[in-house]
Parts: C-alpha cells; structure tokens; sequence
C-alpha cells in the first residue's frame, strides 16, 4: 500500500468508497481540493484506491474528515494507516489538538491511535419543517459590520480560529441582535447549517428558522436548551456520534451549539 496526495482527477474513482448511509462525498472532497487550508490524502494498493482521509487546519487546531476505507478492502489496517498518516502530518506542523467526529465503526480504531471522547452530539430527524413558523424579528440578514462580532462568537464557542472557514458563507447568513450586538448567527450554506448563539433566547429563535426549512438537526449533549425544546416537541434523538480529540484541551462550549457544520467539522 502507498499513501499519495489525493487530486483532482481522482474524484471520478471514488465512487466505490461511498459509505452506505452517508451523505454523498464528492461535494465535500472537492471543497477539500479547493481549500488551502485542506489537505487530503489516498491509499493506493495495485493502481487502485482503497481508502482515503483529509486534514482540516485551523491554526493551531486541525480536524481528521472522510477517512474512508473501500468496502472491500475492510480489516485489514487502512483506517489506521491513513489516521496514523494524518495525525504524524499534523504534529509534524505544530498542530496541538486533533479533533474528529467518530463513527461505531471508527471508534476503536481510533481510540487506540490515542484519541479520547470529548462530548458527543445528539441527532434528530423527522422534523417537521413548517414554513409557517414565526420568525424573530430580531434575526436579520448578515452584513459586512458584524462579520467581528460573528468571528469572535464562533472562535469563543469553538475554541478554534475558524475565520477562512466562516468568513465565505457570512453573506447568506443570518443574524440574531440585541440592539447592536450580535448573540448568535446561521450560516445555511456551511455544511449542516451552523448554528451558535451565546443567549438561549437566540439559539431556539435562530433553530426554529432553520426548521422551517430543515427536518433534522444536531448538537452537542451539553445543550439542554436545544435538547429540551425538541423533547417538548415530542421528538427524541435517533442516535448519538462521539467526539474525539488528541493533544491538548482546549476551552470550548458546547452548550452555545444549536445545530452543527457535519461530521467532518463537527
């Protein structure tokens, strides 16, 4: 087996390694080849590729994403090897936390690399959207004057510098206000639909307008706000994911979450 650098032209072969139950990969692999601050990888045994994996940096923290081993070619130690790759590339760089959200499958695997759980997230699905939800009149369309407020919020929320990842998404987003401050924001187009919100008051406002146009949602355990809103709704989650970090902690807070990015950014 070989580890290469993962291109272009590759996207076409990769079909084979779509795992059942996942949202389509492509569109988020073609966001890694795009993205300077991406950098994924591939495994190649006899011309063919047999699994993959991404790094997504963050300054000083990073992410491990789509690491993906070809069905066929299961049990035999790829998960481990592209984890191994990623993981000695990043410490390589200085990247002093590694994050990732683990599958049942990956779990163990990566448990003996040496990451720990963290958190883990609650889904829901079968929401039902109503478009004929009333929408705050505090929300309002994002402009340019908030993008700091918004920058600051999410790196107090996530611990980690995340502004070439927010910044391209902030003019279809959304904004919760309280006068002139910002106390949470959405961003429709980055992966799930980003929701965080330092006032409780905001996060359900700001959740209630994704949901009149989204039937599931995803956050972190700690936020009992969220979980509650939905239990009073008499929706119950489907299933639960592990978050799972290597090196240093970092400061974060999860209960300020109301709806994740995905499972490759949490």
């Amino acid at each position: 087996m070989e580890i290469q650098i993962l291109e272009n032209n590759d996207l076409t072969l990769l079909a084979d390694l779509q795992p059942s139950g996942w949202q389509d990969i492509l569109p988020a692999i073609r966001f890694y080849l795009q993205s300077n601050y991406c950098f994924p990888i591939k495994v190649v045994l006899n011309n063919k590729i047999v699994g993959i994996g991404t790094t997504i940096i963050h300054g000083n923290t990073a992410w491990l994403a789509h690491i993906i081993a070809h069905p066929l070619f299961r049990n035999i130690g790829i998960g481990r090897l592209i984890t191994q790759k990623l993981v000695k590339s990043l410490f390589e760089k200085n990247i002093g936390t590694i994050y990732l959200i683990a599958t049942e499958i990956g779990q163990p695997v990566y448990e003996k690399i040496g990451f720990l759980i963290e958190t883990e997230y609650l889904f829901f699905k079968d929401l039902n959207a109503n478009k004929s939800i009333a929408v705050s009149n505090n929300i309002v369309p994002i402009i340019e004057e908030y993008s700091n407020q918004i920058l600051n919020l999410d790196f107090k929320v996530s611990g980690e510098n995340r502004t070439e990842l927010i910044k391209p998404n902030l003019a279809e987003g959304f904004a919760y206000l309280n006068g002139d401050i910002v106390e949470g924001f959405y961003l429709p187009n980055l992966g799930e639909g980003l929701i965080i919100a330092n006032k409780n008051n905001a996060g359900l406002a700001l959740m209630k307008l994704r949901m009149t146009t989204k039937d599931n949602i995803s956050f972190p355990i700690e936020n009992k706000v969220a979980r509650d809103y939905l239990y009073s709704l008499n929706y119950k989650e489907f299933k639960t994911a592990k978050r799972m970090r290597l090196g240093i902690k970092r400061a974060w807070e999860p209960k300020n979450i109301y709806n994740r990015i995905g499972g490759n950014l949490g």
